[in-house]
């Protein structure tokens, strides 16, 4: 059972160890949990600025619900960082609603979003708990300049657009392979999920501040349209994006065709395990700690209605380091207070989108919006 506050599970991954850096300047007593004990107190000693002023703990547990049930107690919030989400999201999830916590996690996932709200989010709100998948940069901040523009009323339909500079981690990687291969792309149209066409391929998108086109991809089609498809000011919500590199832009759609082509006829076993060697041969290297002057962040949201129309776009850097932000801030105000809402809910409905920008403006991460506005 843990002693501390936060589980941080998956803890010595990439995105993990910026959870722990933050809970740390939040100063909150954390458990880093994960397969391998050892690894996680390597990960913990070499990755995390400040670990020895940190009040924390390394568990080692192994991924069922028993186990994971067994350490969830005691603690209030879950920080989950294991994914694919989709394959390994389930027992984390029902662990956490086993022993009355909160559950976070990072994904963009779309199948695993559906399935947090339809399977799991009656019965965490019944309980009064938090689920809330995708508290991450590409799916947070984007929201955040969603809600910005929202806040003028009668827009009814969402575009959103997200970059950043860098490149996508071991995990990353092998999410978007496995996304790819099993399930759908979908934004939503009328109220209504519409897939993407399978085929569509880069899309070139208008990026504010620059001059060049930047190439886009529906990325499995984000948080958005889950998040978006019970709010009653929205009807449409298409969301898009990509890394500001266009060489690394254009190779993502071959390598997933390929990587689809060739595990096409495989059992899931063996389909599964020949994505993670594809995914290896892809991105087999921890990416370097991000630099603010290169890793940058843009979120760009237009919204329309009948009459009027917003346009709002947040310039960040360091959107990892936006995702350990966001995760350890939703923890400390779960500590602290009760969501403004329980069940499936994402970062922005629960914890309120001005808490959450402010929060990474005073870190840094984010500069002043910049909205303009017609028929307001």
């Amino acid at each position: 059972m843990s002693s501390k506050p936060v589980v941080v599970y998956g803890a010595s991954g990439y995105t993990g160890r910026l959870v722990c850096e933050y809970l740390r300047e939040y100063g909150i007593p954390f458990t880093a949990a994960g397969r391998d004990a050892d690894k996680i107190q390597a990960s913990m000693d070499a990755n995390v600025a400040g670990i020895e002023t940190a009040d924390y703990e390394v568990v080692e547990v192994t991924h069922d619900v028993e186990s994971l049930t067994e350490l969830f107690r005691g603690s209030s919030v879950v920080c989950n960082m294991v994914g694919p989400f989709s394959k390994y999201g389930p027992e984390v999830v029902e662990a956490s609603l086993a022993a009355g916590v909160h559950y976070l996690d990072t994904t963009g996932e779309q199948d695993w979003l559906i399935t947090c709200d339809e399977t799991y989010g009656a019965d965490f709100a019944a309980a009064g708990l938090l689920l809330s998948p995708g508290v991450a940069h590409m799916y947070t901040t984007g929201e955040i300049a969603a809600e910005l523009c929202l806040e003028q009323p009668g827009l009814d339909t969402l575009d959103i657009a997200v970059f950043w500079g860098g490149s996508p981690t071991i995990a990353s990687t092998l999410t978007i392979l496995i996304n790819a291969a099993t399930s759908k792309a979908f934004h939503l149209q009328q109220n209504s999920y519409v897939e993407f066409e399978p085929g569509q391929g880069l899309m070139p998108l208008v990026v504010p501040g620059q001059h060049e086109l930047a190439q886009s991809l529906p990325w499995g089609g984000t948080s958005h349209p889950v998040w978006y498809k019970r709010d009653p000011r929205v009807a449409s919500c298409k969301a898009q994006g990509g890394v500001f590199n266009p060489a690394l832009m254009t190779g993502v759609p071959q390598i997933v065709a390929q990587a689809l082509e060739a595990t096409k006829d495989m059992s899931p076993a063996d389909r599964d395990a020949a994505l993670t060697e594809v995914a290896a041969q892809v991105m087999n290297v921890m990416p370097p700690r991000e630099n603010p002057r290169l890793n940058k962040s843009l979120d760009s949201v237009h919204a329309s209605g009948p009459l009027g129309r917003a346009h709002c776009v947040i310039h960040g850097n360091q959107n990892y380091k936006q995702t350990g932000l966001l995760q350890a801030f939703v923890a400390s105000s779960l500590l602290q207070q009760a969501p403004k809402r329980v069940g499936f809910a994402s970062a922005s409905k629960a914890i309120g989108h001005r808490e959450l920008l402010g929060q990474l403006r005073a870190f840094g991460l984010v500069a002043e919006p910049v909205i303009t506005r017609q028929g307001h």
